[in-house]
């Protein structure tokens, strides 16, 4: 680290020319990302997936983007005198190319009536999407509103999308506005970090930071698809994490001038210290991303490449560019100087000698928190939000609650398309898959050009979580021995595919994971004992930051108060593995940055208490600020409209500042204390495996009771 920093610094001009161009032209390509990003959902291989396809090739069209419209009578008739009326607006809909309808008036079937007679509803599927836009949105809606008005008919048209948009008034800002709240947040903390001009130091190395990523990723999507979702996660995740790495150098540069060094003397120190922390870091939520590779999905495999451009890119920035600035304009910058740095924080000093002395106490109280905090984990589901927690108001909202007022249950949001082929009896399909429990109807499309026919079950509930999709299993199981069977499409199908393809191979990536981790961290901290106890304190952390996911999101206590959504009844299939692997790698960081200002302490006091109280006491304010900084980032985050965008940053925002409190400020300062000599202990052998030097284990202090007295 420090070859690198005097390389830098020699050939700093170099180094500014070089970022300025990346800025440039990260600038220039930003507004062409969008268009490149995929949006791809697939999951190769898994039964429900390769249904969907052969779906798709048969009749051009998918299982789930589908409306719903809901066509009520006038007063005083019903569904079924207005028959040849309702049967005149389908069939004026059908006339829009690319789509499948399904009906009452072609089927005759008096399910899709509901009990009051008085609406009836129809699924028109359509092609599969390509985009947050779906294509058919400028033409079936006014087929639909034409034809319903020249029948003299009420419409209302729902479905899963439709109510994914959110309530009428649920609108949000766009990324940038974001993004610009985000950094007025983080900009706030620095100011009181630093109480200087160097607070603006921080923000430019993260616009350079986010602006080079995005064209990194430009580039990345000509070889590979890279999912829409990393365009968020740039912007904000990699406006915190830019942020809290430069926060950690700065500090530990203006410490080090405090101290008399000269200005290129202090950065050199701050960056084979603090900017040795920070490679370490970054690493480590590299390693916790790229390790989504594992998972055999594209979506999630995209955000594991794409994701891991953030942490990389940042401490690029950060190793390079941070000190050469420092070096040009930091004292200048350093003005007005109300701030020193020169001692530990008092207060963070005081915690620390209290933690030590209470250190039983302090580590009960922590693990009974994250005791409680995980309890309600049990009760996780995996699958799709609940369509009631998608909208509370909206014509969408009101045209699904039409039809539960009639007694139709949201099943029509999520049906099941069994596909058969031309050896098959799709009347007897039908018949075996309407007699399951918990299926409202089945009925059969016209044929396909290739003699393919889906046969559409509609359950009475919404398959969208682990419970819910058992009807699935069971109408599968009902017609999966009959001649011609293909398969069981549809969304049901899609958390089934999403479980067995994610969750399966979880453990597989939670093992390669911590391995890599532990590895990494015992070559940075020089110990056995730390890293392992970093890893499993980051397992319980992000365990317990699911279980107030579950509780609040799943469960409802708290959603709709704050953002008035009631309970998602399950985590969207994608969100927990992507979760996990954000907050385990941001997680790390804090631990990182304090215990490798412990390890340096104690090298050089070769005391455990001292180690603590001093590497808290440096530390404490600066994780603070850095978990701030994220959580402002996060809660810019959750104002995004859609229910996803909402419990993916809730849920990050929760995890940093969980993780820099109790874990951080009060668990790992008891452990250390708690395990003492055994902490620093990397014996000869493993010190020669990984290059660095040994660290033997101390001898048992010689008075206890004087050191019991001392602490």
């Amino acid at each position: 680290m420090e070859r690198l920093t005097r390389f830098v610094l020699r050939h700093r001009r170099w180094i500014f020319a070089f970022w300025l161009l990346m800025f440039l032209a990260g600038g220039a390509g930003a507004g062409r990302l969008s268009d490149r990003l995929a949006f791809d959902f697939s999951l190769p291989g898994q039964q429900g997936y390769e249904t969907e396809k052969a779906l798709i090739a048969a009749y051009g069209t998918t299982s789930d983007a589908i409306y719903v419209p809901v066509l009520t009578v006038a007063a005083g008739q019903t569904v079924t005198q207005q028959r040849e009326q309702v049967a005149a607006v389908f069939d004026q809909v059908r006339k829009v190319p690319g789509i499948r309808v399904i009906d009452y008036a072609s089927t005759g079937d008096d399910r899709f009536i509901t009990d009051d007679g008085l609406s009836t509803f129809g699924l028109i599927f359509g092609p599969p999407l390509t985009g947050f836009v779906n294509p058919l949105d400028q033409q079936v809606p006014p087929a639909l509103e034409a034809a319903t008005k020249a029948q003299g008919l009420t419409l209302g048209v729902t479905g899963y999308f439709q109510l994914s948009g959110g309530s009428s008034d649920n609108t949000g800002p766009s990324i940038l506005t974001e993004t610009l709240l985000g950094a007025l947040g983080a900009l706030a903390v620095l100011v009181f970090v630093f109480a200087s001009m160097l607070a603006l130091l921080p923000m430019l190395i993260a616009a350079v930071s986010i602006l080079s990523t995005f064209l990194i990723v430009l580039g990345l999507t000509t070889f590979t698809d890279v999912s829409f979702v990393v365009q968020f996660l740039i912007s904000l995740v990699g406006l915190g994490v830019a942020i809290d790495y430069s926060l950690l150098v700065v500090s530990r540069w203006r410490e080090e001038r405090a101290h008399g060094s000269t200005n290129e003397d202090a950065v050199v120190t701050a960056m084979r210290t603090a900017g040795n922390a920070v490679l370490a870091s970054g690493v480590t939520v590299a390693i916790s991303l790229i390790a989504l590779i594992v998972v055999p999905v594209p979506l999630l495999r995209s955000m594991g490449f794409g994701g891991m451009l953030i942490p990389v890119v940042s401490v690029t920035v950060v190793l390079t560019l941070l000190p050469a600035l420092l070096a040009a304009i930091g004292p200048r910058a350093d003005w007005p100087r109300i701030r020193k740095e020169g001692a530990a924080s008092r207060a963070w000093s005081a915690w620390a000698r209290g933690v030590v002395r209470w250190r039983w106490a302090a580590a009960g109280v922590a693990l009974a928190a994250l005791g409680l905090a995980i309890v309600p984990l049990g009760s996780i589901q995996f699958g799709q939000a609940s369509s009631s927690s998608l909208a509370s108001n909206g014509p969408a909202f009101d045209a699904l609650a039409t039809l539960r007022d009639g007694g139709v249950g949201t099943g029509v949001l999520t049906p099941i398309e069994v596909l058969v082929d031309r050896d098959a009896d799709p009347d007897r399909v039908a018949a075996l898959a309407g007699a399951v429990a918990g299926v409202r109807t089945a009925v059969v499309s016209p044929p396909a050009r290739d003699g393919s026919v889906v046969v559409n079950v509609i359950p009475d509930r919404e398959t969208n979580d682990s419970r819910s999709i058992t009807v699935v299993d069971a109408v599968r199981q009902a017609v999966a021995d009959q001649p011609g069977f293909v398969g069981v499409a549809g969304a049901g199908s899609v958390v089934r595919d999403y479980r067995r393809a994610v969750y399966d191979k979880f453990p597989y990536v939670l093992a390669a994971i911590s391995l890599v981790t532990y590895l990494l961290l015992v070559r940075t901290f020089r110990s056995l004992l730390l890293p392992l106890k970093a890893v499993l304190l980051n397992l319980v952390s992000v365990a317990a930051v699911f279980g107030v996911a579950t509780w609040f999101w799943q469960l409802g206590h708290g959603s709709n108060a704050i953002f008035g959504i009631s309970e998602t009844g399950a985590m969207t299939f994608w969100l927990p593995v992507l979760i996990f692997a954000f907050l385990f790698g941001l997680s790390m960081d804090y631990e990182v940055f304090i215990l490798a200002r412990m390890r340096e302490e104690y090298d050089a006091t070769g005391s455990t208490r001292d180690a603590v109280v001093i590497g808290l006491g440096r530390t404490g304010r600066l994780v603070t600020s850095a978990a701030l900084i994220l959580f402002f980032a996060f809660a810019a985050l959750a104002s995004a409209p859609g229910t996803d965008i909402k419990v993916f940053a809730t849920a990050l925002g929760v995890g940093i500042l969980l993780d820099a409190t109790v874990v951080r400020a009060l668990l790992v300062p008891a452990l250390v204390s708690l395990f003492g000599r055994w902490n620093w202990w990397l014996p000869t052998w493993a010190a020669r495996i990984l290059r660095v030097q040994p660290s033997p284990l101390p001898a048992p202090a010689a008075a206890p009771v004087a050191e019991l007295a001392r602490t």
